[in-house]
Order: structure tokens, then sequence, then C-alpha cells
């Protein structure tokens, strides 16, 4: 063994160590930490500290490489065989019920388990007192002394002789606890296990960490995966019964259903993980976070309450909010309340208040979730009301009210996973305000309706409007730009989703990053076949424009050496000089060219707003045809008008899309 490890060791470079502490320098680069609990447990190694990149490389470059999913085993005991010390460490044995002390006299790299014996003196806590020191040794018996390497946790030492297989054993444990699915074995593709499996799997995990994802993605996301390992372990069961039965009995028929059906429910379960593990299809994946929220109703006493909300208030600006704004003629016994902060007031609303923030900049630690018809109002322009986002969080605004009106504000996002104005259900108006996103700007979910008007939007590093399938936005004289995309919009073409209702008029979308608009769908096979077809014939239509091209350049340098071989001896100024006569000849040129120049553009963006309801419609009539097949399908020749009128409402006029990185609209396959 000691041969084998030499040899192993001086495959890798000391570089490759570097992260990972090195056998070469005197003493551990490892923490330490106490074990918890009354028995006094020896220090272990601190190994669940490491960095995104530190197990990445590990996984990518020392552990999977480009294994498949069957090669995992095989390949994680070749590593283990490579760094891990085969005996001479101490370690707790951690389980659910019990964490003992013990010594590792030999390790099983094939089964991935330690050959461990109990430590003298023999140390051991649990949660009942049934696990003395002969039952501990009837347990180990019944295992052969082996135990599972991700159980161990490594007793800490001084010298560095024991770095590696701490680090080693928590890579391990780490795997099978975040990484591995008991699925992955059946899923064989052309991509190797990393690339398709662990680097999506590892991202997300750290993604969870650092406050990237939303809490209630997450929830959906451990709730889905513990769904999944329930209905696979089921199918399993069904599988195994049917392989073991060569009977061709009713029974055997009923199994088949079944284990069909429940093959058909996990796959479904799988492509919704597969969703939010991927970064960039993560929130095509809806949740509904806040269905819960219960809206108060109308006050008990039957009034309704002016909130004013000042930075400082004076005699003179109280004047004026009293002729103004809390002294309307038809409401002379109003009751009015002030409050310190904006989220005070709008927690402190019943149906039908009115919240009036006077000018100044307010710090919020929190989040607005506003499930009343209120009105929010700043008192003055959207630069003078500012509203900025402290601390971390999901979201800023949530709104579920059945009329949410939202006016002259100006919204700063900080430290947020979420977008910065959630619409959930219910109608938002959002009028004359200023949003400066962090994540993404404004989502309008599935049955909610969103009426933007004369408001700026920019900052989000996703979209600044994203439009959920079923909801209704429309969008009024606004300006969308430097984004991620300027407005996003999803359509899933699925039964259990009505396509969104879309009006832009005469918004401003400009210096966007990707698209000013884009549209996010599954792909049909036959569009794939047809993009891939049309993606060889561009190729094959470039390869012999290029050839044709360059033959002419060709052909004209010949002719033109043949024919002018005193072309060369024309002088520079003489044709500077007749160029600027022939110019002087004509002083209305330049006028002209721009006059030309601005058709052209307006021409260009009439062309952009009819290529976008274009696409949309026919969106828009593609899931109408697949609904009206299934109706079909069903019986139903002679469907209902309004069943049957589920276009997309698409008005698309007078916009105008600048300087957007990848262009005006594109439509993005998943």
């Amino acid at each position: 063994p000691d041969v084998q490890r030499e040899d192993a060791e001086s495959d890798w470079s000391a570089d490759s160590w570097s992260d990972y502490g090195s056998r070469d320098k005197p003493g551990t680069t490892l923490g330490r930490t106490v074990p918890d609990g009354n028995v006094l447990f020896p220090d272990i190694f601190h190994t669940d500290h490491l960095l995104f990149y530190e197990r990445f490389r590990a996984y990518q470059d020392y552990i999977l490489a480009d294994c498949k999913a069957s090669e995992v085993k095989r390949f994680i005991a070749e590593y283990l065989e490579k760094v891990l010390e085969p005996s001479g460490w101490q370690a707790i044995w951690r389980t659910d019920v019990f964490e003992v002390l013990v010594g590792v006299v030999g390790v099983n790299f094939p089964a991935l388990k330690a050959v461990v014996q109990l430590s003298e003196p023999f140390l051991c806590e649990s949660q009942d007192s049934s696990f003395t020191l002969e039952c501990m040794q009837e347990l180990l018996e019944l295992k052969e002394h082996q135990i599972l390497l991700q159980e161990l946790w490594v007793v800490y030492d001084e010298s560095g002789e024991f770095d590696q297989t701490a680090l080693a054993i928590e890579h391990v444990r780490f795997f099978y606890r975040c990484i591995w699915r008991t699925w992955d074995e059946e899923e064989e593709d052309e991509f190797d296990y990393f690339v398709r499996c662990v680097e999506p799997r590892l991202r997300l995990h750290y993604d969870v960490l650092e406050h990237r994802v939303p809490s209630g993605l997450v929830v959906d996301y451990q709730n889905l995966l513990s769904q999944c390992e329930e209905l696979y372990e089921k199918f399993l069961n069904v599988r195994n019964s049917i392989s073991s039965n060569d009977s061709d009995s009713e029974a055997e028929n009923v199994s088949m259903v079944e284990g069909l059906k429940l093959y058909d429910q996990v796959e479904h379960l799988k492509q919704k993980l597969k969703l939010i593990e991927n970064p960039l299809l993560r929130y095509v994946f809806g949740y509904q976070k806040y269905g819960s929220l219960q809206a108060k109703g109308p006050r008990p006493t039957g009034a309704k309450v002016i909130h004013v909300v000042p930075w400082t208030m004076t005699a003179s600006l109280l004047r004026l909010l009293a002729r103004e704004k809390l002294c309307p003629e038809s409401c002379e016994d109003l009751e009015v309340q002030f409050h310190r902060d904006p989220l005070a007031a709008v927690n402190a609303c019943y149906e039908g208040d009115k919240v009036i923030i006077c000018p100044g900049h307010y710090f919020v630690d929190g989040v607005f979730s506003i499930a009343d018809s209120v009105e929010l109002e700043g008192y003055g322009l959207p630069d003078d009301v500012v509203i900025e986002k402290q601390g971390k969080g999901d979201n800023f605004f949530d709104c579920t009210g059945a009329n949410i009106k939202i006016s002259n504000l100006k919204l700063v996002q900080h430290d947020a996973v979420e977008g910065i104005l959630n619409v959930h259900h219910g109608k938002t108006t959002l009028e004359n305000c200023v949003l400066q996103c962090e994540t993404t700007g404004i989502t309008v979910r599935t049955s909610a309706e969103l009426l933007m008007r004369n408001s700026d939007l920019y900052g989000a590093k996703g979209a600044g409007v994203e439009i959920y399938p079923g909801s209704a936005c429309t969008l009024l004289h606004n300006g969308i730009h430097h984004c991620k995309e300027g407005i996003l919009v999803k359509n899933f073409l699925d039964e259990d989703y009505e396509v969104p209702k879309i009006t832009m008029v005469n918004n401003m979308i400009h210096n966007n990053e990707g698209y000013g608009v884009v549209l996010v769908r599954p792909a049909m096979p036959s569009e794939m076949k047809d993009a891939s077809a049309q993606e060889s014939k561009v190729l094959r239509l470039k390869t012999i424009n290029s050839r044709i091209f360059l033959m002419m350049w060709l052909l004209c340098m010949t002719v033109g050496d043949i024919l002018f071989p005193a072309l060369g001896n024309t002088q520079p100024t003489q044709a500077g000089d007749e160029t600027e006569g022939s110019r002087q000849e004509q002083p209305g040129c330049v006028t002209d060219e721009l006059e030309l120049y601005k058709q052209a553009q307006t021409s260009e963006q009439t062309e952009n707003n009819s290529k976008i309801a274009n696409a949309l419609g026919a969106t828009s009539a593609k899931k109408s045809k697949i609904h009206r097949k299934r109706l079909s399908e069903l019986g139903f020749t002679e469907a209902d008008d309004n069943l049957m009128s589920q276009e997309m409402f698409v008005s698309v006029e007078g916009n105008q899309f600048k300087w957007n990185g990848k262009g005006s609209f594109g439509i993005f396959f998943f």
C-alpha cells in the first residue's frame, strides 16, 4: 500500500493539493471543532465550511472527472485509494440515534466502508441508555465491523497526517447527502455525470446557502425532492414485484399499469427538479408563496383612514397636506393617523385606506405585504420620496389585494433574492414611479394583473418585467432599461395555464444586456428539427457566399490590374478636390440623408412592434390549437365561446427598442 500511495501521489503535482493541504508541510491546515453533547468526545476536523470552488474542483478534477452515473462509485473508490489513510486513525461514528468513538483498522474501498472497532475507553452518547458496550459490540458484529465512510467524523490531529483523510470523507459525505439521487444511475445520456447533475446541484446548494434563491422556491424544491424519492421507491417495489413474478395474471397487469403511472409521476417531478437546479431556468418554475396571506377587509367601524408618514413635519407642510389631501369636501370627518415609517403605515391599513408619504429618504428593513385594496402615494416627485430596502430578504413589495395603487414613489432595492415588486393576485397599478432594482424587476404572477404607466425601471439582473401565463399586463409610456432582459413573457403551452394578456404602448426599452422582449416557452419536437435544418442551411449558404465573394474579389483584382495599370498613380489631392466640389454642387444632400435615416428608424421600430405582436400571437394560436385538440379528444365538438377565445390579447404599438444587446425580440426554448 505504501508503494501504491507514493505512485499515486507522484501522479499529481504539488499544486494540485494547494487547496486541500499538503503532506509536505508540517502541521495541519484544517480547523477543529468541539462535538456537541454531554460526552467528552475528542475534537474533530472542521471540514463542512468548504467553499464552492473547493468542492467544484475536487469533484471535477480529482473524484468524478468525466465518469458516467454507473461509474460513480468506482471513481470514488479509486480516489479514496489514493488519498485515504487505510488505518491508524480515530473517528466519531454518528447515526440518528447514537454517537460512538471508534478506531479505523482498515478500509473496504469498493464498498466505501471502513473496518472499525470500539475505542478504549468506551465513549458513547445516545437518546436512551440502551446502547451499552455489549450492545455496540453486538451491533458491530452484525455489520461485520464495516460502516459507511460518510458516517464517520475524523478525530482532530495536529500533525497534518490525516488532513486528506478528513477532507476525502467530507467530499464523500457531501456528495451522498446533497448531490446523489437514487435514480441517477438509470439516466445515462451523452453528457458526463458531473456536467449533467453534479454542477447544477452544487450551484443550487451554494445559491441557497448564500440566500440567492427565494425561500419559497427552496421549500418547493425540498418538497418535490421528498415526493420524488417516495414515488421512486414505490416504483422500484412495483417493478421488482413484476420482475419476480413470471405469471400473466390479472394482478400482474394491474401492477404494470400502476408501475407506468408511477413512472410518469416520477418523470414529471424530475423535470420540475431539473428546472429549479438549472440557474437559467430556475425562475421559469412558478410557485405560489403567498396564497395563505389573508386580507383584513373593511375596518370594524366601517371608517376609512388616511395614514400620513412624515420625514419631518413642518407647519407649512401640514397646511399643504390639509388643503390638498386631508380635507376633501366630501369627507370632512375623515380619520388621519401619523406613522414614523412607511412599513408601519401599510401594516396598519384596512380595506380602502390610503397612505400618503411625505418627501424624504426612508430606510425600511422588511417586506411590504399588501393584501387589501389600499393606495400608496408619494407627496411630491418620485425622486423626492424614496423608500430604500435595508437588510437581506426575499423581496420588497408583495401585492395580493384586489385593487392596489402605488404612485409617485422611488423604490430602491438591495440584498434581495426576488423582484422589487411581485403581483401575486388581484390588480396593482403603478403610476409615475421609479424602480431601482437588484435582482428581477416586477413579476406578474398567474391570475394577477398589472397596470404600469409613466414609470421608469432599471438595474435588474434578471428581467425588468416578468409576465407569467394567465396574467394580464398593461405597460403604457414606461422606460425599461439597463436590465438583463427588458420584458420576459412566459408561456408553458400547458393545459393548466391560460395565455397572458399583454398591452404595450409607447414604451422605451433600451440598453438591456439581452433582448428588449423575450418569450420563454418549451420547444416542440418539430421546431427543434426545423431549427436544426435551418441552422445547417444557413451555415451552407454562408460557406457558399464566402467562396463566391472570394472568387469575385480575386477576379476583380485581376481584371483591374489588366485594364487599369496606371490606377495607382492617381493623385489623392485631385480626387479629394473633385469629391468636395461634387458635394458643394448638392447642398441638400445631408438633409436628405438625415430624413432617410429618420424614416428608416421609424420603419425599423414599426417592424419590431409587428414582429413581437406576430410572435406572441403565433404562440397564442398554437396554444388554442392544442386546447381545441384536447376538447375534441374529450368529445366536445362545439366549445363555448368563452372557452375557445383564450387567444393571447396582444397590443404592441409605438414602442421604441434601442441599443439592446441581442436585439428587439427573441424566443428562448427550453
